[in-house]
């Protein structure tokens, strides 16, 4: 019980540190100021079709449509080496594709080389081989959906789906 009560705990402060809904300013030594909030938003986009024998690349586009530049943490987003389950794969009948790739452990507070900057108006753009991390065994439909926003700061409100051949 002990453990659990620790893990909780453990998750939440993860979950807290690495986002935040409030407005919170650095200054960096170039004079610019850097708000960190979670008005960024990203749309996830690919071929509507793929096959099975091939990788499935998928773009994660974050877009700061504000008029200051702001931060996210890129913990749980593919701007960093694969380390984290930050998509869930879903076939059309339910079940989920098995997440394969690794789990890092984080230091808390995450330190300032964890985040990224986006200009205002300006875009960043990485790309994922879904292949890679998740075990996608048979053809069919499959729904991707970010499932990192309170890790990152980052919102995606769609899901993206993919015909499998």
């Amino acid at each position: 019980m002990k453990n659990i009560i620790m893990t909780t705990a453990a998750a939440a402060i993860l979950l807290a540190s690495c986002s935040s809904s409030s407005k919170v300013s650095d200054s960096h030594s170039d004079s610019t100021t850097v708000a960190k909030d979670t008005s960024l938003t990203a749309i996830l986009s690919a071929n509507s079709e793929a096959k099975l024998s091939d990788s499935i690349k998928v773009n994660f586009v974050v877009y700061n449509h504000t008029d200051s530049t702001r931060q996210f943490c890129k913990w749980h987003t593919p701007f960093e080496p694969l380390m984290s389950k930050y998509l869930d794969v879903t076939a059309a009948d339910g079940t989920e594709a098995q997440y394969q790739g690794p789990m890092a452990k984080r230091i808390m507070p995450p330190p300032a080389d964890s985040y990224i900057s986006v200009k205002p108006g300006d875009s960043l753009k990485a790309e994922i081989n879904v292949s890679k991390a998740y075990q996608i065994t048979k053809p069919g439909k499959y729904a991707l959906k970010y499932n990192s926003a309170a890790i990152s700061g980052i919102t995606v409100k769609d899901s993206l789906t993919i015909s499998i051949k």
